[in-house]
């Protein structure tokens, strides 16, 4: 089925692009021995403060499930002439399940998606990203770098797939390495939608997290999310107060101007007193545009 080809094609996409850039050049923060600063910009669910060097792009590929829905994320971030301005993009597609489908492994809901009845899919609202680097990372000060986002009308709304109207989504990651092994990463911020049944839904994030470098290729993450999360329903504003949990660990392959890391994590979400454990993959290649 229509479905089951495009996770497929999804996977096989992940599987390729790890393996043509194991055959390319990468690169690591040499300038810095702290084990913690081998891995710098490559967390799952927080939000880092550290933008691309000037020369340097970075793609970004997630695939989670959660809730008996699997969602793609795409994310290329290019600095705009120097690591003071960077732009990015974020394009999401998702595979929404029944919502009475029991919950599923990531093996199961990918491999087995069009047996359970996938009631829809598609393409979610695509975001188009600009950072500033407002403060570099020293030994006294973190790193800080405002976002804000404008969220684009892609996603079709009678799917659930988006909202079909403009907004904005304004986030504030400050990052620090604390020791040799260990940075620390918080978020804040708050997406909104202009007109939707005309009304503005808002939404608040309030997270962070503690990464332990066992040395400079292999860490460990436990990342924290608190989401109050606003939508509309028949004309009426409905709000859901979700906090996620997610322990995870990454590793990096370096080479002499690029850099792949690959992540995989178990995200916990806790609402109204229910609870979901999904699954989370991660895939990350950044390189010199020289090459």
């Amino acid at each position: 089925m229509e479905e089951f080809g495009v996770t497929i094609a999804v996977i096989r996409v992940l599987g390729a692009l790890a393996g043509c850039a194991v055959a390319l050049p990468a690169t690591a923060a040499e300038d810095d021995s702290r084990s913690a600063a081998g891995i710098q910009d490559n967390s799952f669910l927080i939000e880092e403060a550290y933008n691309q060097e000037a020369g340097v792009v970075q793609h970004i590929k997630t695939l989670r499930a959660q809730g008996g829905d699997a969602f793609f994320n795409f994310t290329q971030e290019w600095p705009v002439f120097s690591q003071r301005h960077q732009f990015s993009y974020s394009v999401p597609y998702s595979w929404l399940g029944p919502g009475d489908a029991a919950k599923q492994t990531l093996t199961d809901l990918i491999l087995n998606f069009d047996e359970g009845g996938a009631s829809e899919q598609g393409l979610g609202d695509v975001m188009l990203n600009y950072r500033w680097q407002a403060l570099f990372e020293n030994e006294h000060q973190p790193a800080f770098a405002p976002r804000l986002s404008l969220i684009l009308p892609t996603g079709d709304r009678e799917k659930d797939l988006g909202t079909e109207s403009f907004g904005y989504q304004l986030n504030l990651p400050v990052s620090k390495i604390v020791s040799d092994r260990v940075t620390m990463h918080g978020n804040a911020g708050l997406t909104s939608f202009v007109d939707v049944d005309g009304r503005r839904p808002t939404s608040f994030n309030l997270g962070g997290s503690i990464i332990y470098a066992v040395n400079r290729d292999f860490n460990v993450l436990l990342e924290t999310l608190g989401e109050w999360n606003q939508a509309v329903d028949e004309g009426e504003i409905v709000s859901e107060l979700v906090f996620t949990v997610s322990p995870g660990v990454r590793y990096a392959f370096n080479f002499s101007d690029a850099q792949l890391v690959l992540g995989i994590a178990a995200p916990m979400s806790f609402a109204e007193g229910a609870q979901d454990f999904g699954a989370l993959l991660y895939l990350s290649y950044e390189h010199s545009l020289s090459h």
